[in-house]
């Protein structure tokens, strides 16, 4: 079971100068993932449509969507008056259940926990947390609440961009049963952000009652020249 976590950058490359969802698109595509985790997905931005030539009218998670992982699940975090963005997530399995959970912090930060789950018992949660430490301590509060409503024997995969460059929220999930893939492999979570020249460990991927067989970030030529995060990825036993 192929998993990809990705924060998209709503299409837009680094710098903002150039939509990239098409080359995303076929990036992911190539990866061949079963299960695909994606942060700053937009669900509509009427400006764009109206101003840019190279915009996609089409909600990204759809437009993401192929023949192969074309079981998916869009969570708005942020609306604004021309449109919004959220999580998403595509499976290549049937998904059974589709919720998603709203930790906001007033109107300060907009932010959601997408959870679906699979029909083959798997449990995905898709995250993006807040840029401040007293963010992400509520939303890592509300994360784990999310965790508890779930089987402890089940199969689960946490995925997303944190914002956790100081390891912190990192910590609170290894003390609740929880794995980083990449940390299991590598001995610590992965450098991911500015794709260029990565130097904060803002990615994770979290697991539990799943058997890993490899994980890695993805950072070569192909992925520098699309979003402003690295993309990660791990393989797991089915």
């Amino acid at each position: 079971m192929r998993v990809l976590s990705y924060n998209i950058h709503k299409g837009f490359n680094l710098g903002n100068r150039s939509v990239v969802l098409t080359a995303i698109r076929d990036a992911i595509h190539a990866v061949d993932a079963d299960l695909v985790l994606l942060q700053e997905v937009v669900g509509e931005n009427s400006r764009h449509t109206r101003n840019r030539r190279d915009w996609i009218p089409m909600a990204q998670s759809e437009y993401l969507a192929d023949e192969i992982r074309q079981h998916h699940a869009y969570g708005e975090n942020v609306r604004y008056l021309h449109g919004h963005h959220g999580n998403a997530i595509l499976s290549r399995y049937p998904l059974v259940s589709n919720n998603n959970y709203n930790v906001s912090i007033g109107v300060f930060s907009k932010r959601g926990i997408l959870h679906v789950e699979t029909e083959k018992g798997v449990h995905l949660l898709c995250v993006h947390f807040g840029l401040l430490a007293w963010e992400r301590r509520h939303q890592g509060r509300a994360l784990l609440k999310c965790l508890d409503q779930i089987a402890f024997d089940a199969p689960v995969i946490v995925a997303g961009d944190f914002n956790d460059w100081r390891s912190r929220t990192h910590q609170i999930m290894l003390n609740c049963g929880l794995h980083e893939a990449l940390h299991e492999i590598h001995g610590r979570p992965p450098r991911t952000y500015p794709v260029h020249y990565p130097l904060f460990r803002m990615d994770r991927i979290y697991y539990r009652n799943l058997e890993l067989i490899t994980a890695r970030r993805l950072d070569g030529p192909v992925w520098k020249r699309l979003a402003d995060h690295c993309p990660l990825y791990a393989e797991f036993k089915s």
